[in-house]
């Protein structure tokens, strides 16, 4: 697939490439990925991707305390304006101190973003992380989060609506009783783990878009296992970090980056509309495209797809850590 081919989401009418630049990263998010990004660096990171031919990136109103959308709004309001037909995808979150996720709060959420993304609406408006919520029930009870998100729609601040969480033990029960026009998962489907598989078979039997965040398992697939031993967001345990050795060494049989390889284990799933990279430099959006572009054998892919994966979730041990 090209990294240029577009997906309808649901019936709305909204197009999506098959790459979205994943913004968490400039919103200076060190406990997550490691490292710090400053303004400067994202401001020029973010430059990078209004100037690709990839209109879309994601971002969350949690995402480095509110500095990655609003980062992103700097940049809209120094520019002038969004590229035409640019798709930002954004979410509501839950109060991080408290972790209310009422209907109150969502709608909270929502200005809030508008405010700080320079914007008047949201192409794509995903609900963010319920199982962090204190009480779940707030967010699918009437007048909850779920019912705010779904009147938003109605009221034309958003023009699509999806669910953008981890557990899938949460999100696919959701997903049969609410009628989201896309979903978002991470870490759940790479090519060390297919956590996410029977939900993407059951967004697609309901007419959902699946859009696939961190393909490079939060680094270690992009970076490599010695410069970047980060699964899921903890230290890789030796376990992985064999079997990204393993994954490096097939790749460099055939001259193929690592970082093409996981990228395209996900454009080229036929469940997959979309895939987050997650980029924090300039220099990696040209990198993204071109890792989406490599020629990559059937021999290859033929060895890459023996190996063995988990199907556990990857993130069950993770100490959520939002900075």
């Amino acid at each position: 697939m090209s990294p240029f081919t577009k997906t309808t989401v649901g019936r709305s009418g909204l197009s999506i490439p098959a790459i979205c630049f994943g913004t968490s990263a400039l919103g200076d998010m060190p406990l997550t990925y490691g490292y710090a990004v400053g303004e400067e660096r994202a401001r020029s990171t973010l430059n990078a991707i209004f100037d690709s031919p990839i209109g879309f990136l994601d971002t969350s109103r949690n995402y480095g305390a509110g500095r990655s959308e609003e980062r992103i709004g700097a940049v809209i309001k120094a520019r002038g304006d969004l590229p035409k037909g640019f798709v930002i995808s954004s979410k509501l979150d839950r109060d991080m101190s408290t972790s209310l996720f009422d209907g109150d709060r969502a709608q909270r959420s929502l200005e809030e973003s508008l405010k700080a993304l320079n914007v008047s609406t949201i192409p794509l408006l995903h609900l963010h992380d319920p199982e962090y919520a204190t009480d779940l029930k707030d967010v699918t009870k009437k007048g909850g989060a779920l019912e705010v998100l779904f009147r938003l729609k109605e009221q034309g601040l958003a023009q699509t609506v999806g669910l953008a969480a981890g557990r899938t033990d949460i999100m696919m029960p959701l997903m049969r009783d609410w009628d989201f026009d896309a979903i978002i998962s991470h870490n759940r489907y790479t090519l060390l783990n297919r956590n996410g598989t029977d939900m993407f078979n059951l967004a697609k039997s309901r007419g959902m878009a699946v859009i696939n965040a961190a393909p490079y398992a939060s680094g270690i697939l992009a970076k490599g296992a010695v410069h970047q031993p980060l699964f899921a967001y903890k230290p890789a345990d030796d376990s992985i970090v064999s079997r990204v050795k393993a994954i490096e060494t097939l790749c460099g049989n055939y001259g193929v980056p690592v970082g093409a390889a996981a990228l395209q284990f996900s454009m080229r799933s036929p469940l997959v509309a979309s895939t987050i990279c997650g980029v924090s430099t300039p220099e990696r959006v040209q990198q993204t495209i071109d890792w989406a572009n490599w020629s990559i054998s059937d021999a290859l892919w033929k060895e890459l797809l023996a190996l063995p994966f988990d199907i556990d979730d990857p993130e069950a041990n993770r100490v959520y850590r939002p900075g």
